[in-house]
C-alpha cells in the first residue's frame, strides 16, 4: 500500500517535472519568436526609411512598397538599388 502511494507520488512528480519543462521550452521559444519579430519590424521600418529616402516619386515609392509586400524585402531592396543606379546615370 505504501509502495503504491509511494509510486504515484513518483509518477506526479515525474508528471509535473515534465509539464514545467515543456513550459519553460515552450517561453524560450515564445522569447525567441518575439526577438525574430523584432528584428523583422526593424528591419521593415528601415526599408520603409530607405524607400522615401531614395525615391524621388510618388510612384517610385508606391512601386518600392508594392514590391515589398507581394515579392519581399530582397525583391525591394533590388528595386531600391536599381532606383540608385538610374539616379546615378541621370545626374
Amino acid at each position: 500500500m505504501t509502495l503504491t502511494l509511494e509510486n504515484r507520488s513518483r509518477n506526479k512528480e515525474s508528471s509535473l517535472t515534465q509539464a514545467l519543462r515543456q513550459i519553460q521550452q515552450l517561453n524560450s521559444k515564445i522569447q525567441e519568436l518575439e526577438q525574430q519579430h523584432q528584428d523583422y519590424v526593424q528591419k521593415q521600418q528601415n526599408l520603409i526609411a530607405a524607400i522615401a529616402e531614395i525615391c524621388v516619386s510618388p510612384m517610385q515609392e508606391i512601386q518600392a512598397l508594392r514590391i515589398l509586400i507581394y515579392r519581399g524585402e530582397a525583391a525591394c531592396r533590388q528595386y531600391l538599388r536599381s532606383v540608385l543606379v538610374k539616379h546615378r546615370k541621370d545626374s
